[in-house]
């Protein structure tokens, strides 16, 4: 897999990562179809949403990719009365990202970034490396830390 930019920058804050390859099925974007193809359990494969909240604006949550968020919770924590989904054809122009390929590192803006308080349970999480196809594998509390996040319940 090429280098992506959001490996880049965890190259440039030496941060340690390893990296995984799946099949794209432009049919099945989903997340559980990705952590099936790179073997790993629902629980540790995280999906980026982006949503924009009535008072702070755009916002990033990322949570496993079996469950969905519960846009209440991310409200709350995020400082919002209420947040809704950006409509796909925004997710370009803010992020930098397409659908199926949103990292939480190295979008266009530094957009206040939520993950699912579950992240701190595993080892390792896997989430986009900002290309469809490739994921990027490292310890949940340096994606943290990295991306200035917050954890935070966000699912149903």
């Amino acid at each position: 897999m090429n280098k992506t930019n959001a490996m880049r920058l965890l190259d440039k804050a030496k941060l340690s990562y390893k990296t995984a390859e799946y099949t794209v099925d432009e049919n099945d974007l989903s997340g559980t179809h990705i952590a099936d193809e790179v073997g790993l359990p629902y629980e540790s494969v995280f999906k980026t949403l982006v949503a924009r909240g009535d008072k702070t604006g755009v916002c990033v949550f990322c949570i496993p990719v079996h469950l969905e968020v519960d846009l209440k919770k991310a409200a709350r924590e995020s400082g919002n009365k209420k947040v809704e989904m950006v409509q796909m054809k925004e997710l370009l122009p803010l992020t930098g990202y397409i659908r199926g390929g949103c990292s939480p590192i190295g979008m266009k803006k530094k957009y206040p970034t939520f993950i699912d308080e579950s992240a701190l349970s595993q080892a390792e999480i896997a989430f986009s490396a900002g290309i469809r196809g490739g994921q990027i594998i490292m310890n949940p509390k340096l994606l943290i830390e990295f991306v200035d996040a917050k954890a935070a319940s966000l699912t149903v």
